[in-house]
């Protein structure tokens, strides 16, 4: 069960995300984005940070990255894929996931915890939460603001595409301060019509340990651990 963690130019979540990999016991490695090849992974993990230095649109540059090609094979064969932060802007470029990550309406740098509902449990990312569970993980990102056109909005609703959605904290009274960034229809997380392939801005790989302040991420390391453990080598 071997699971890629790419590695960009300006990559910052790579150590982050291959010790939460690991915690969980998966055998995680780092790859060079010029790596030509991925044959003996079973997934792939697209890391936060600013590949690039975010040059002309986050995520714009690191699409044309040779290791996309053989992330895409991966998508197209039924592998998990998952996108972080600037991971999912890059899946998003590369046409993997519909839709774009624009600049926060505040147009700030927003770096806080915030508070998450779990959509589906029947992914590979998801299994271990319960529906409608709420999560409280890190984001840290200028350009999170999910945006798609009506159609492409009522596709991810209508075939459940939706996994995680920005939430009030819990018994606390809605309004729209639990959504850090203007994202239309609350969308913090999105898989593809395939289910496999996982984008989302916040941060699960910052929340796996107390000492971080929560392991409420940890679930979805655990989760694909297990959806790996019954998949193909």
């Amino acid at each position: 069960m071997r699971v890629a963690v790419v590695q960009f130019p300006g990559s910052n979540c790579d150590q982050d995300a291959l010790w939460a990999l690991r915690l969980v016991g998966l055998r995680a490695e780092l790859v060079w984005h010029t790596e030509g090849s991925l044959e003996g992974f079973q997934a792939a993990v697209l890391p936060g940070g600013f590949s690039y230095g975010d040059y002309l649109r986050a995520g714009a540059l690191a699409k044309f990255s040779p290791v996309m090609q053989e992330v895409r094979r991966l998508a197209l064969r039924g592998y998990p894929v998952v996108g972080i932060c600037n991971g999912f802007q890059v899946l998003t470029e590369a046409g993997l996931l519909p839709g774009a990550l624009l600049a926060n309406t505040n147009l700030h740098f927003t770096c806080k915890e915030v508070y998450l509902r779990v959509e589906r449990t029947d992914l590979p990312f998801t299994s271990a939460y319960a529906q409608g569970q709420v999560l409280r993980l890190p984001i840290a990102h200028a350009e999170g603001r999910y945006y798609a056109d009506e159609e492409t909005l009522e596709r991810l609703e209508q075939n459940r595409q939706v996994v995680f959605r920005y939430a009030p904290a819990p018994h606390a009274a809605g309004g729209p301060d639990h959504n850090p960034n203007g994202s239309l229809h609350d969308i913090a997380g999105i898989v593809n019509e395939g289910g496999n392939v996982l984008g989302m801005m916040p941060h699960p790989e910052r929340a796996v340990e107390e000492v971080l302040g929560g392991t409420d991420g940890l679930g979805l390391f655990w989760s694909l651990k297990a959806a790996l453990e019954v998949l193909p080598a």
